[in-house]
């Protein structure tokens, strides 16, 4: 069956149920830059409208050799007639938040943009991108643009049009920055709700697919330990170790009464297309619990 005709790789992927903890994105710093317009199947390499593929693909360099994550952005909605050339740098460690913005007059600009983020401002204000990538994957545009629309709706100021963030299966994909949290089938939930609780602290761990800045292990380990205590807050469950043996991976996190142990089995998935593009079947790594509870004491 041709790529054309097949079942959307998102449709696929909810009919199996594929498990999303611990598939987030890697990244601990992003960079998001403002490309107003169509983008190609490459944001910044083939979409002339919006800027030069040349000055693109020596953005791209100079940002991913610096150890960055970039994405285009773009508001959701008629394009103005007056372009603007936003951008946020945003540092996603655990304890180490921090977001910046700015403006700069061109996409020229963005070569020399210091990517500390001292060439503009420190914000309190989150950015919440989610993945309308058409070009790259069908369900990008047609999952994505529809969750974009309903967060947009009820918080403007936040809400962005992003490209392509990895994991189409789980479209609509979504980063909340500073924090790094990757959320996916943001439109099979109340996608407003998930920025209502984000701003109140919390998350939806149905939903989420883990912080962009642990180590997928700890992903899943947080999304168990959740999943047992009922402890939606951000800001708690930070790991403090990680060992990984012959079959197991043990991971140590941080909880209210003491350490909590989590042992995760990692595993390999049947053949699957991970996107719509895609044409050869390939396997994914998956975790299952072996065991959690708190820390013996006597250990």
């Amino acid at each position: 069956m041709t790529a054309a005709k097949r079942i959307p790789c998102s449709d696929q992927s909810l009919a199996r149920d594929d498990p999303m903890y611990g598939t987030a994105s890697a990244g601990s710093k992003w960079v998001l830059l403002e490309l107003a317009g169509a983008w190609g199947p490459s944001a910044f390499l083939q979409s002339p409208n919006c800027i030069d593929p040349r000055l693109g693909r020596a953005v791209v360099h100079r940002i991913e050799k610096a150890g960055m994550r970039i994405a285009a952005i773009r508001k959701h909605g008629r394009r103005p007639d007056a372009r603007q050339w936003r951008w946020f740098i945003a540092h996603s460690d655990v304890g180490h938040e921090a977001l910046y913005r700015g403006e700069v007059d061109g996409p020229g600009d963005f070569l020399d943009l210091a990517l500390d983020g001292s060439d503009g401002e420190l914000t309190t204000d989150p950015v919440v991108a989610i993945c309308s990538h058409g070009k790259h994957d069908q369900c990008c545009a047609v999952r994505g643009r529809s969750a974009c629309r309903a967060i947009a709706a009820e918080y403007p100021e936040f809400t962005w049009e992003c490209s392509h963030l990895g994991g189409d299966r789980f479209a609509a994909t979504m980063l909340v920055l500073p924090e790094g949290l990757c959320y996916g089938r943001v439109d099979t939930a109340d996608s407003a709700e998930l920025i209502r609780l984000y701003l109140d602290g919390r998350l939806d761990n149905r939903h989420l697919r883990g912080r962009t800045c642990l180590p997928h292990a700890v992903q899943a380990a947080q999304y168990f330990a959740r999943e047992q205590l009922g402890d939606n807050r951000i800001d708690a469950l930070h790991p403090i170790d990680v060992e990984r043996a012959d079959h197991h991976i043990r991971v140590l996190l941080a909880g209210d009464a003491g350490p909590i142990e989590v042992v995760l089995h990692e595993e390999l998935s049947d053949p699957l297309l991970s996107q719509c593009s895609a044409q050869v079947t390939g396997r994914v790594r998956m975790f299952r619990l072996g065991s959690l509870g708190p820390v013996d004491p006597g250990r």
